[in-house]
């Protein structure tokens, strides 16, 4: 199987953006995904997870209240809407199926005034 990020982009403190992830060759609705995020120069950290139950969500102390996880099985497609955007939010955003070595190429997200 494998996973590709789109949605990234360059904006200013404050504004939002919401990333995708499209998955393709495997079981899409019965799988759990999670989002990571790898500022410049530092380890990649999680942020964000959705089961097969969409309900069923967990997020990082830093993305709670700001970022949303969502799902749409139809479209194989995993969502990251991101608000209130601060310059610690800059880096690389994966999207990685749970329990499998399967990961996009990540989209880079620039916030900066």
């Amino acid at each position: 199987g494998r996973l590709v990020e789109s949605g990234g982009g360059s904006v200013q403190p404050g504004d939002s953006l919401r990333l995708s992830c499209v998955g393709a060759g495997f079981p899409f609705s019965g799988a759990a995904f999670s989002w990571y995020h790898q500022a410049p120069g530092k380890e990649r950290k999680h942020v964000a997870t959705i089961y097969s139950t969409p309900t069923l969500t967990e997020y990082s102390d830093s993305a709670k209240g700001r970022f949303t996880i969502s799902r749409n099985n139809r479209e194989n497609t995993v969502y990251l809407q991101m608000t209130n955007l601060k310059p610690e939010d800059a880096g690389v955003y994966y999207c990685h199926r749970v329990n499998y070595a399967t990961w996009g190429q990540g989209t880079q997200v620039t916030v900066s005034s």
